[in-house]
């Protein structure tokens, strides 16, 4: 979800320009910074960039470009520029002065001539800030789009090592109880030394732990997971919550299945899917 996007559009003789920025974020939070004067739009832009955007921490920067080198432009006080004329008479007529007051007189007086930053009137730059905010966000979108396309192969590779181990973790689990059986009857007969014993109570005792240690529910639960994982991958709409409810799904069936087995080459396949459900858990953060 991370990328950058840019746009630019004119109102009257200014220039709006638009800065995305995205970051990782669980739902689709807007932070937007615009210049005093559109403040007013805050909400419609939020809006605008929500309905493109699923999930990611967003900033966004509208700034301003005046025609003017210094963005500002001089502003005319009329009533203050009447009443230095006025009184400029009035003192002349008081003093006996020839002549009328030049205009450069009163422009020269102080507020009669200032710099002032342009205004502009929000309703007329609404629609160059949103075109400069479609043009941000379709870039923004290229360039998460060349970020999935990366994620999607990295995702598909773990998913591929999830599956060989879960495969393999189903074909040991018979072998775990066959070597309980083998290595219980070896102690048995070791302490019983000669001694009968009841073939019928041994067969309850394996009987038992196969059924303390049965991850078939569990096996079969994580490649559903899986599948279902894997159809989100192909989906081309916003997966990322469901990504991540899935890959908590994943992480607890292979927690239980550790939980449950006794048998140490399933224990070893299990560390490593422990492992990669923790590399998928932080990559989904990238997916939108």
């Amino acid at each position: 979800m991370t990328g950058f996007g840019a746009g630019r559009a004119r109102v009257g003789d200014e220039e709006v320009s638009v800065e995305l920025r995205s970051l990782n974020h669980k739902f689709c939070e807007v932070k937007a910074r615009l210049p005093r004067e559109l403040a007013s739009l805050e909400p419609s832009v939020t809006k605008q960039v929500k309905d493109r955007l699923a999930r990611g921490s967003v900033e966004l920067l509208v700034k301003r470009q005046s025609s003017t080198a210094s963005g500002t432009v001089p502003t005319v006080d009329l009533n203050l520029a009447r009443e230095y004329l006025r009184t400029f008479r009035e003192l002349a007529q008081e003093l006996g002065l020839s002549g009328d007051v030049a205009w450069s007189q009163v422009a020269n007086q102080q507020g009669v001539i200032r710099l002032e930053e342009k205004g502009v009137d929000p309703e007329a730059a609404a629609p160059a800030v949103t075109a400069a905010l479609d043009q941000a966000l379709s870039a923004l979108e290229k360039m998460r789009l060349i970020e999935g396309e990366a994620l999607y192969a990295d995702l598909d590779a773990r998913l591929k090592l999830l599956e060989q181990w879960s495969s393999e973790v189903a074909q040991l689990a018979p072998r775990a109880v066959q070597d309980y059986q083998q290595r219980l009857t070896d102690r048995v007969a070791e302490l019983a030394r000669g001694v009968a014993v009841d073939p019928q109570r041994l067969a309850q005792e394996v009987a038992l732990f196969a059924e303390r240690t049965d991850i078939a529910e569990e096996v079969t639960r994580l490649a559903s997971h899986l599948e279902q994982f894997r159809a989100l991958m192909a989906s081309t709409e916003p997966t990322g919550r469901r990504m991540d409810f899935l890959v908590q799904e994943m992480h607890r069936e292979v927690n239980t299945t550790g939980s449950k087995s006794q048998h140490a080459e399933i224990s070893a396949r299990v560390v490593s899917m422990k492992a990669e459900v923790e590399r998928i858990r932080e990559q989904v953060q990238n997916v939108e």
